[in-house]
Parts: C-alpha cells; structure tokens; sequence
C-alpha cells in the first residue's frame, strides 16, 4: 500500500519539494532525471507510488527481472530515505570526472511491513546510455546493487 500519492505536499524522497516539481515529472515521463542520484530518489518514489511501469522503464535491460518488481497485495508502508553519498559529487569535488557515464548513489530506505521495521541500505550503480524507447536520447539507467555489511 503506498504511503503518498502524486499530490502529496512533499516528495516521498525526502527533497521537501511537492512531488510535481521534483521527482513527479521523470515518474509522469515528462522529463529525465539529469544525474543517478535523480534518478534513484524518483526511483524511491515510484516504489512508495507501487509505479511497476516507471520502475520497469529505469532499470537497464540486461539486469531487469523478468517477474513483477512491486507486490501490490505486500502491505508496506515507506519511511524515508537517505542519500549516504554520490560517487560522482565526491569525483566532482575533487575534479576528477573519470565516467561521466557511470555512477554510483549509497542510500538507506526504510519501510515497514506488517508493523515491522526494515532498512535496505544499497550501493546502487547506474549507467548513462542512449534508450530506444525514447528515441534513442540517453538517460540514467539502474543498473545493480550492493549491499554493505
């Protein structure tokens, strides 16, 4: 069950911005995300909005799954999320743009499921390659993750 809808006053991703002027527009298709970090905050939100299509959209072909990515019967309820680090601001810093086509966001969702509480702490990559879907502009794509320990 999501815990926002798309006219929720602030972005499920934490930018305190009203979902239409933050992550609502790569969701909707109107725009794309212009960094990895974009992309997997709006990525969050699409999974407290249970958007299968966009989640679908966004991950990169060769790692998708085949079976469903979002159970719309699993009653869980999202938290919030936290951007631990993005690689390519940390390269940024220190002026080193190695792959400007590669990326790499740590994050931590929390949600609960049944009351419980849970913590997916990832170390997400992303790749920027063009996407015949739309036309063959590029864009950010989900590619795998990591996880800590």
């Amino acid at each position: 069950m999501p815990t926002r809808s798309p006219s929720s006053p602030t972005c499920p991703c934490g930018s305190a911005l009203p979902v239409l002027r933050c992550c609502g527009p790569y969701i909707a298709g109107a725009e794309l995300p212009p960094t990895a970090e974009a992309l997997m905050r709006s990525r969050y939100t699409a999974f407290t909005m249970q958007d299968e299509d966009y989640l679908r959209a966004t991950w990169h072909p060769s790692t998708r799954p085949d079976e469903p990515i979002v159970d719309k019967h699993e009653k869980m309820q999202w938290l919030g999320l936290e951007i631990k680090s993005a690689l390519r601001l940390r390269q940024r810093k220190a002026d080193l743009p190695e792959h400007p086509d590669q990326d790499t966001v740590e994050f931590v969702a929390r949600f609960r499921i049944d009351g419980r509480a849970h913590r997916l702490h990832e170390i997400s990559r992303f790749v920027r390659e063009p996407d015949a879907a739309i036309g063959g502009k590029p864009r950010w794509f989900y590619l795998d993750g990591s996880f800590p320990k």
